[in-house]
């Protein structure tokens, strides 16, 4: 069962009375103490950058390692150096298992500084960190293959063996509070380490075939396209269908007169990469993250924020808890959702959990490249694009008249012009709450 690195890091910050920072041994961020020092020297370059970025540079870990921490095992002493952004001098515990170096803890150094007995001590604790790390290791390539396996595995044998085999390379902790989280699409090259994702009891790679990337670059709601104002094609600050959309929960709009469609007029263009339908097939990163409790669910939360940021631009989703690993399947699935409706409509990410995405928990599990309702086939054609973004708004509003010509910025009497439009080219009746309800569907179908 893995340990709580944050906790041996405060450990040690403890007996020292100084900020400590751990990171494995190829300086990549793994907890860090507080630093509540009105001493802005002590949050020198070097130190902000690897808290910041969660890794240093290689130049960094070249001119630390030529002090020979790779081979010291006990504490080191090197001396500040401005010219390398080293403000102050620091002192390094190695931590090391059976005689191997598997990360650093690194402390802020000052004068008189920690005696030989708190060092002692701290070393006593780098011990703890070592064994740690050293089973996380040997079981890292194990679970990340048996949890890909699992995740990929059709219920069945071989499901089964796979679930079983990650049962016991989790051991104890098989049987804890688990949460999935899924960041989509990753980035090309290697996954992070286990070691670097707090909280994180397994992670691996799977394919993955979805959206490029935000649907705030595709505000159309056909995939694939983009709208602009006027000829040219839109710009960054062009509001999309997921800007516009103003979220409703209540309230019954009532319909008047119809008049000239007085809105700016849209202009779509193919986006001119990947395949014809705007996906890309690709990769996914899936965490298996720990929690302490149902209700908290911060780790994964934290997990996903900075995995998101990290795949640049990318979503996240995360599954409900569930104690136990039987259902890691079910989990993935509800995970890799949320990322997808985050990927749908951006204002739900970059972050979402399952239970906060609304239709997209049907709509999601429909099959893939499913034709669109007759009904709103027409609707979703790239000339009638921003009829299908009104109509959308104004589902999204409840039918609340007022509130959608609003959130599209255009006259009431614009709106009802265009509704007037999308219920000629779909023959539905936005007076009847199953034509809406499935003209809102349809609208939301394409975005996936």
């Amino acid at each position: 069962m893995k340990g709580d690195y944050q906790e041996l890091v405060d450990e040690i910050s403890g007996l020292l009375g100084v900020p400590a920072t751990l990171e494995n041994r190829d300086f990549e961020l793994i907890a860090f103490g507080a630093h509540d020092s009105d001493d802005d020297s002590a949050m020198d370059p070097v130190r902000t950058r690897s808290i910041l970025t969660r890794k240093s540079t290689t130049a960094v870990r070249s001119w630390f390692e030529g002090f020979g921490i790779t081979r010291a095992a006990g504490p080191v002493r090197i001396p500040a150096a401005p010219e390398a952004g080293v403000l102050r001098g620091r002192i390094c515990l190695p931590v090391r298992h059976r005689g191997v170096v598997l990360g650093y803890v690194w402390l802020l150094d000052s004068r008189p500084g920690p005696t030989a007995a708190q060092l002692a001590s701290a070393m006593d604790v780098t011990d703890r960190i070592g064994a740690l790390l050293a089973d996380e290791e040997r079981a890292g390539a194990d679970l990340s293959r048996e949890f890909r396996a699992v995740l990929t595995a059709e219920r069945g044998w071989q499901y089964d063996m796979a679930l079983a085999a990650l049962r016991t390379a989790l051991g104890p902790a098989a049987e804890g509070l688990h949460t999935v989280v899924c960041v989509a699409p990753w980035p090309s090259g290697e996954a992070p380490s286990v070691r670097t994702v707090a909280g994180a009891s397994a992670l691996c790679t799977v394919p993955w075939q979805g959206p490029r990337g935000p649907a705030a670059q595709r505000p159309s709601a056909v995939p694939g396209l983009r709208a602009s104002t006027g000829a040219a094609p839109s710009g960054p600050g062009d509001p999309g269908l997921g800007a516009a959309a103003s979220p409703a929960r209540t309230g019954k709009g009532a319909r008047g007169g119809r008049g000239p469609d007085e809105g700016p007029r849209t202009v779509v263009d193919t986006a001119g990469d990947g395949r014809a339908d705007g996906r890309a097939d690709g990769r996914a990163l899936a965490v298996l993250v720990r929690l302490r409790a149902a209700d908290v669910l911060a780790p994964a939360l934290g997990a996903a924020g900075r995995l998101a940021e990290a795949a640049g631009p990318g979503a996240a989703g995360i599954a409900l808890p569930r104690r136990g690993t039987a259902d890691l399947d079910a989990s993935w699935r509800e995970a890799a959702s949320a990322a997808r409706a985050v990927l749908a409509e951006p204002r739900r990410g970059p972050v979402a959990d399952w239970a906060s995405i609304g239709p997209y928990r049907l709509l999601t599990g429909l099959p893939p490249g499913l034709s669109p309702d007759p009904a709103a086939a027409t609707l979703l054609a790239p000339a009638h694009a921003e009829l299908a973004r009104t109509a959308e708004v104004f589902l999204d509003c409840a039918g609340q008249a007022g509130r959608a010509a609003t959130a599209l910025g255009i006259h009431r009497q614009t709106l009802y012009y265009r509704l007037s439009r999308v219920e000629r080219l779909t023959g539905l009746d936005l007076d009847d709450g199953e034509d809406r309800l499935l003209l809102h569907m349809a609208l939301k179908t394409a975005r996936l």
